[in-house]
């Protein structure tokens, strides 16, 4: 049980660990008020102690290194928002378990990563590990994974979880412009990393998330088979504008679902109906859907990204702990959790939006449609867009669903044509 007095200590001060530690400031009273708990910041931790921000640092409380402040606080709950997979991040929060406090922290490559064994030593433990604002920032969808459909028998969640790259396809279609501009335009606002936003736009980001809803969805450990992942970094505003023209819109998705029992994992740029749902969240937002029996349905969307949103979700596991709710990571016991079966992607299947930069000349387009043939694709709709200038071509294929394993023999050959003179688009619907 927790005392009516609780010691916090939050370890990084980045712009999320700022934010977070103006809030616990501000908002005490309203802490108390909803929990009848009193908090007080005992310790803080950062890389550098002397860099410029918005606040004045309590140096009475800095930690140089953060370990010491188990070592020589007494903590009750640690706020861990440094953001690695591996060393320090893992380190302070393995720690932390063992000593008997409890964890919060919105570090998905982490939870993703290690999130088995954090979650099997927080049960030992008898503390909790807290990691809401993991997924989808402000959208409160592993708690209604873990509490509010905890009844329910779920097959498939999937959703915009990357509010970095959302904002980059979106504002494409609005202003027209290259992805290049784009991104230069996200990070000069704040969503995308200034410096390498690598892990954003080659989905990494994203499919982290989706390894953490699928090990709460389906009840299982997280799985370790790599599985498909596709980003954005190859998109033009050429695909965004002939997608609009057939009546989509390219969302990058997170889908992760159970088939013949088995689990399938994937992120990867997708062609969605304009008037879906899915097709009408734009800017930051995220969306998750979750599907099941018998809620059918159920839409959760709001800001995926930025301190606000992070710390929120931060808050909310706060006041979960302060509640007295020592709960199981995953929502069941660790004992309970089974390795999951993954689904053979080379024997899924999906319709395929391609485009072709080729030389504009007689008999390429009967080469290209020959290699569709030779894999068994049959073809849809096919939009030629010649470049007489450049004396080049855009073709544009459309296949009619086609399986995994054929799809890739194709875009193999294809990349090997002597007449395509630019790596191929690919883009799966859903």
């Amino acid at each position: 049980m927790i005392s009516k007095k609780i010691n916090i200590a939050v370890i990084g001060l980045g712009q999320v660990g700022s934010y977070l530690l103006n809030e616990l400031n501000n908002k005490k009273k309203d802490i108390e008020l909803k929990t009848g708990k009193k908090i007080k910041i005992v310790a803080i931790s950062a890389k550098n102690k002397n860099k410029k921000r918005k606040f004045k640092i309590n140096k009475s409380i800095f930690f140089k290194n953060p370990l010491d402040i188990i070592k020589y606080k007494n903590i009750d709950v640690l706020f861990e928002v440094i953001g690695q997979s591996d060393g320090i991040s893992k380190k302070i929060v393995e720690t932390a378990l063992k000593n008997k406090i409890h964890v919060i922290t919105p570090n998905k490559a982490l939870i993703s990563k290690h999130g088995d064994y954090l979650s099997k030593l927080a049960e030992k433990n008898k503390v909790n590990l807290e990691f809401e604002a993991s997924v989808a920032g402000g959208i409160p969808i592993l708690r209604t994974i873990k509490e509010g459909l905890a009844t329910n028998k779920l097959f498939r969640v999937y959703g915009i979880l990357n509010g970095t790259c959302n904002y980059i396809l979106s504002e494409m279609e609005k202003s027209k412009d290259s992805f290049k501009n784009v991104l230069k335009k996200a990070q000069y606002l704040g969503y995308a990393e200034p410096g390498n936003p690598k892990l954003d736009l080659n989905g990494y980001d994203a499919f982290a998330k989706i390894r953490i809803l699928s090990s709460l969805a389906f009840n299982k450990k997280i799985s370790k088979k790599k599985c498909l992942m596709e980003g954005i970094e190859n998109l033009e505003y050429k695909d965004i504008e002939i997608a609009s023209q057939l009546n989509f819109r390219i969302k990058l998705l997170g889908i992760t679902e159970i088939i013949n029992g088995k689990l399938f994992e994937r992120v990867h740029p997708t062609l969605v109906k304009k008037d879906s749902y899915i097709g009408n969240v734009n800017g930051v937002m995220n969306a998750v859907i979750v599907e099941g029996k018998p809620i059918g349905e159920s839409v959760l969307q709001g800001e995926g990204a930025g301190p606000g949103a992070t710390s929120s979700a931060l808050m909310s596991d706060l006041l979960s702990i302060l509640r007295g709710n020592i709960k199981y990571p995953f929502g069941i016991p660790d004992i309970k959790r089974k390795k999951s079966l993954p689904y053979n992607e080379k024997i899924s299947s999906n319709s395929l939006y391609l485009r072709l930069e080729v030389k504009d000349k007689p008999g390429v387009l009967s080469e290209i449609t020959k290699l569709l043939a030779n894999n068994k694709i049959s073809i849809e709709r096919v939009i030629q867009i010649p470049d007489h200038k450049k004396k080049t071509a855009s073709i544009i294929i459309i296949t009619h669903r086609a399986i995994e394993s054929r799809s890739q023999n194709l875009i193999n050959s294809l990349n090997k044509n002597k007449n395509i003179i630019k790596k191929l688009v690919q883009i799966r619907l859903f």
